[in-house]
């Protein structure tokens, strides 16, 4: 078999802020890579967002040296929220691969699953869980977004810790040294320059960074940290045991795919949220998912060839 007609397969993760595209070999090697901007066509528009999409897969194809299309691919794009964005996307999708397989870009972590069943549970500056069964049922609790929940992401640390910070500061609450660690690592003077700070920037990943200071804060002990870092654990073993419990009600053993770089990077959170699930139900097969991407690519290949 030549390159030219070797089944080569995609997985893209298109975030709301890049795009990644990976095309892997028939063994599920990876051959090449390409970056673009975001693939969210509600941020940037459809037309937009297609280009972008099209500009990262036409590197990694061009990279692995093979031809568009390709045989298989799975594509995970922000803002894919219904059937009718799936509807609108995929006529401009189509040109990319034979077979399509196009989700949310938080499904990708699924992929990491034999046959993509099981639970994945994701935190990063957001969170979300997603469970899906084995007749192809999607079901997810979180990721409503830093307003209405995303309790135990980055964003939600953050927040809280500032909130810590400025109860401390005028008496209402419990001295913490989340204060010192915020000012700092912003280079403020005094509590009052957080509110300039905060409200000014409107930046989600300045706040959600601030979750690595509440991490520091706990491992030296201090009680309020503590507690919000917990909380937060506790938080994502729930959105993990909801939709398990969706998806499955057999109270068998649990496959779980974790990603985002706050599970990914915390280990001992990592292992907080894990222990808060096991204690309500057995977890099975644990996944870290690095590279959504080409998991998402080797996902593809795999059920491409199974449709032989």
């Amino acid at each position: 078999m030549t390159k030219e007609t070797a089944p080569y397969a995609l997985g893209v993760d298109g975030g709301g802020s890049k795009t990644l595209a990976v095309v892997v070999d028939a063994r599920g090697q990876e051959q090449g890579r390409g970056l673009a901007n975001s693939a969210n066509y509600n941020a940037v528009g459809l037309e937009q967002a297609i280009s972008n999409i099209r500009r990262a897969v036409e590197q990694a194809a061009l990279a692995a040296g093979c031809p568009l299309p390709l045989r298989a691919a799975w594509l995970g794009l922000a803002g894919i929220d219904h059937d009718r964005d799936c509807a609108m996307l995929s006529p401009y999708l189509q040109p990319l691969a034979a077979t399509i397989h196009l989700t949310n870009d938080a499904e990708l972590v699924l992929s990491a699953l034999d046959n993509a069943i099981g639970v994945a549970l994701i935190a990063g500056t957001g969170s979300i869980a997603l469970g899906r069964d084995a007749r192809g049922k999607v079901t997810r609790a979180g990721g409503w977004g830093y307003i209405l929940g995303d309790e135990g992401s980055g964003y939600e640390i953050g927040r809280r810790s500032l909130q810590a910070a400025v109860r401390a500061s005028d008496g209402r609450g419990p001295a913490t040294c989340l204060l010192p660690l915020i000012l700092t690592h912003w280079q403020l003077q005094n509590a009052n320059d957080l509110i300039g700070k905060v409200y000014g920037d409107n930046d989600k990943a300045l706040i959600a960074a601030l979750s690595a200071l509440a991490f520091d804060a706990a491992r030296a002990s201090d009680q309020v940290a503590t507690g919000i870092i917990q909380q937060a654990a506790s938080e994502l073993a729930l959105a993990a045991l909801t939709v398990s419990n969706a998806i499955d009600a057999t109270g068998e053993s649990m496959s779980l795919a974790i990603g985002g770089g706050l599970l990914l990077h915390e280990a001992d959170f990592r292992a907080s949220v894990l222990n808060g699930i096991r204690q309500n139900r057995p977890i099975g097969r644990v996944v870290l998912v690095e590279d959504p991407a080409l998991s998402a690519a080797r996902a593809a290949l795999s059920l491409a060839q199974s449709t032989v």
